[in-house]
């Protein structure tokens, strides 16, 4: 930690630590702090996606996502790169995201502010149901704009920045979904007609999570009766005679049975494609969540059945 705080002239609570990799394995701190040096007299925007490529694991792909907004009559920059691949649920997985603007922002408006838009996309995201020991998303402001101060994360001027930082985090947040381990298809899942936001988000999750419900994505099967079994046992309110599905636009089930004499063709056609939409009303309230997921198929066994050989 003292050659950090030396090299950059901060305080030891200004350093943040990020790990991955092999869970219970130390790492070797003086290969990180002897490259230090060398890695800041390179440092340039530019480099993001070096950056972006040091930190992946079984990741296949560098993830990077940048927007503008305006705070006043000022515009500002917001921009982040992230990793994660499997071992993707929410609070919040092995993943680690960093985001970055220039904006003259307080320490309180860019805590109110990440995880405001945390909630509505890092966790609201699975591939595999399951969270990790080493976890972290950090939002840092270099203060460089001209913008002028804010200080209140009440304050209405921060209307687009929010936007943009929701926009930034939700793009990272597809993108490790699109990259879940042994994924083909990104399903995209919308619950309504709950007791409340709260209930139709466990019930997204419930059927995100569902390996019934992944496998049978992966199969391009559109077995509505796994998505009622999920639905069932996510412990919230649920109206079997007013339930209503459908996939791809198409409603293929409701007042809980299946609509007779549906039109298939285009369900099986939009089965096979890579962007799956399941739609989910529950028949209660007034209550709507969207989570994102993958599929489940059998390269996430492959991969993490040799991930440490």
């Amino acid at each position: 930690m003292a050659g950090v705080t030396k090299l950059v002239q901060c305080a030891p609570a200004e350093v943040f630590v990020a790990s991955t990799g092999v869970i219970g394995e130390p790492l070797d701190a003086s290969k990180i702090v002897d490259a230090l040096p060398g890695l800041r007299a390179k440092l340039s925007a530019a480099a993001w996606e070096d950056a972006a490529r040091a930190i992946m694991t079984t990741d296949t792909f560098p993830k990077g996502a940048t927007r503008r907004a305006r705070i006043g009559d000022t515009v500002v920059t917001v921009s982040g790169f992230c990793k994660g691949s499997g071992m993707i649920a929410p609070d919040m997985a092995t993943m680690l995201g960093f985001v970055f603007t220039d904006a003259k922002l307080s320490a309180s408006v860019l805590q109110s502010c990440l995880a405001s838009a945390n909630a509505r996309t890092f966790n609201a995201i699975t591939v595999d149901g399951d969270t990790s020991t080493s976890d972290t998303v950090l939002l840092c402001a270099t203060g460089e704009a001209t913008n002028k101060r804010v200080a209140r994360p009440s304050d209405r001027v921060l209307v687009d920045f929010r936007r943009a930082l929701d926009d930034v985090m939700l793009d990272l947040a597809h993108q490790v979904v699109k990259d879940g381990e042994g994924a083909e298809k990104f399903v995209a899942i919308r619950v309504s007609g709950a007791a409340s936001a709260r209930a139709a988000r466990a019930i997204g999750m419930s059927i995100a999570n569902s390996p019934l419900v992944k496998t049978a994505i992966a199969g391009e099967d559109a077995n509505w009766g796994r998505i009622v079994a999920a639905v069932g046992k996510a412990g919230q309110r649920a109206s079997r005679d007013r339930l209503k599905i459908a996939i791809g636009g198409v409603t293929i089930a409701e007042n809980g049975g299946a609509v007779a004499g549906y039109d298939e063709a285009p369900v099986v056609a939009h089965m096979k494609g890579r962007d799956i939409k399941i739609a989910v009303d529950v028949g209660i309230g007034r209550g709507q969540a969207t989570v994102w997921t993958c599929d489940l198929t059998h390269g996430y066994i492959d991969i993490n059945g040799s991930y440490r050989s």
